[in-house]
């Protein structure tokens, strides 16, 4: 499997319908503190866009959901694979990202056979606080040796300026929040990033 390079994760369809068609392939959906409800409603809004525009959309934490809504792909921190049935997850054809931070993560989320792995925070994150320091270049070129042909998702205070040396240090995706979210031009930022990410597909 191959994950595009650019991994724009947001908080509401309403930023999906935004910024799915300027060319974004790869689009997970973090929802806090919705309804039911309204999450449904939310991943309704996010499947037809994503759809239209060629895109794939992970759900964030919400597996049941995920299986109910008929969705392709799920991320789990690690405190929700604790909680979750992967074998639900996997019997519903659902793809599996896993989040990761330290070695024990690690060995628990490749445990599951999961469709990608993420680290992170790679640097500081505006986007909360985190009890891991900042992970750094090093730190992927570990996990890449650690997990092979496994897509590498790097996720934490990442910019196009930081690009180039993560992924020279064996990241297959790079994944942003706030640098888009919080820019006072995120059509542009976007813009940049999927600029930015092209010569790694």
């Amino acid at each position: 499997m191959k994950l595009d390079p650019f991994y724009l994760i947001v908080d509401s369809a309403d930023w999906i319908t935004r910024l799915v068609p300027l060319g974004v392939k790869l689009v997970q959906l973090r929802m806090k503190g919705l309804s039911s409800g309204e999450m449904r409603r939310q991943i309704a809004v996010a499947k037809s866009v994503c759809s239209a525009n060629g895109c794939q959309l992970v759900l964030n934490d919400y597996w049941r959901l995920a299986i109910d809504e008929g969705c392709d792909f799920v991320h789990l921190g690690q405190e929700d694979l604790a909680e979750s049935d992967v074998g639900a997850i996997r019997r519903a054809g659902i793809r599996l990202g896993i989040s990761t931070h330290d070695h024990a993560e690690l060995d628990t989320a490749l445990g599951t056979d999961p469709d990608y792995v993420a680290l992170g925070p790679i640097y500081e994150t505006r986007l909360k606080k985190m009890r891991w320091d900042p992970q750094g270049l090093d730190r992927i070129m570990d996990w890449k040796s650690r997990v092979g042909a496994l897509p590498l998702v790097a996720i934490g205070g990442l910019n196009p300026e930081r690009l180039p040396g993560v992924f020279a240090s064996g990241a297959d995706s790079a994944a942003v929040v706030t640098d888009i979210t919080l820019n006072d031009d995120p059509e542009g930022r976007t813009r940049q990033w999927i600029r930015a990410t092209r010569q790694w597909l």
